[in-house]
């Protein structure tokens, strides 16, 4: 008797949930989106990294740990100190789960 596959029918959600890595993963795909556009936010501007980190009253490690797409721990403030460097706002809100 053939076994049937208990993920058919299953959202990918769903089986990251099952692994235990859905919140994991849902934090890395936000990361690497804010990174990609505090960057593209840069290059539109002509900012080197030292202009930014100068604008943002922090230092070059700083912009750089906000940067790095695998660094997760980037703190509100420092988004939102990004964010005002860029003339931009930073915007959270909590939503249902789907």
């Amino acid at each position: 008797m053939k076994k049937k596959n208990k993920h058919i029918g299953s959202s990918f959600d769903d089986y990251l949930a099952e692994e235990g890595i859905l919140e994991e993963c849902e934090a890395q795909a936000l990361k690497e989106i804010l990174a990609m556009q505090v960057e593209k936010a840069m290059q539109s501007e002509g900012l080197t990294k030292t202009a930014m980190a100068t604008r943002m009253r922090t230092s070059r490690p700083a912009l750089d740990r906000l940067l790095d797409d695998k660094n997760t721990s980037v703190t509100l403030h420092t988004l939102q100190r990004a964010a005002a460097a860029l003339g931009k706002r930073v915007r959270l809100e909590l939503i249902e789960p789907q």
